[in-house]
């Protein structure tokens, strides 16, 4: 056997060669018992992209206008710590934030209940460290999420 067929191309990554070798990896969230597709699924990266970048613009629409007094460089220090705060609220009162609600997303525990308030926290606070947010598993969930044993699944 080829050593290019073990490790896989830099395009494919490993897991496209262990799954030409026949090894079975599931769908998204089928380890965590949720359904492949429609409600309830884990959701898309696109989705979860998108509802971010909602949230973002919202933020510093908010620190520009309310915040930093139309002062655009100081707007984005402040879209930092508003972003923060509209994650821990929207997260702890209705389980999503603005983008989350528009991109049909929320965010609940493994047991599939609301986030207690203390994990709404620890999610918060490495989703705003950014480097938890964009290290994944198999079922595409983040660090962040991982630490605050949560999945965010389409509504």
């Amino acid at each position: 056997m080829d050593n290019r067929e073990v490790v896989g191309s830099w395009l494919s990554g490993p897991r496209a060669t262990a799954e030409q070798m026949g090894v079975e990896f599931g769908y998204r969230g089928e380890r965590l018992g949720l359904p492949e597709d429609g409600p309830g699924s884990v959701a898309s990266i696109g989705r979860r992209v998108l509802a971010i970048f909602i949230d973002w613009v919202l933020c510093v629409v908010i620190a520009y206008g309310l915040i930093a007094h139309r002062d655009v460089h100081s707007a984005n220090n402040w879209a930092l710590a508003v972003f923060g705060a509209v994650s821990l609220i929207g997260l702890g009162l209705v389980g999503s934030t603005p983008g989350k609600l528009i991109t049909r997303l929320r965010v609940i525990g493994l047991d599939g209940r609301r986030l207690n308030p203390l994990a709404v926290l620890i999610r918060t606070v490495l989703l705003l460290l950014v480097i938890p947010a964009v290290v994944w598993d198999r079922d595409t969930r983040g660090l962040h999420d991982r630490a605050a044993r949560a999945v965010q699944v389409r509504i």
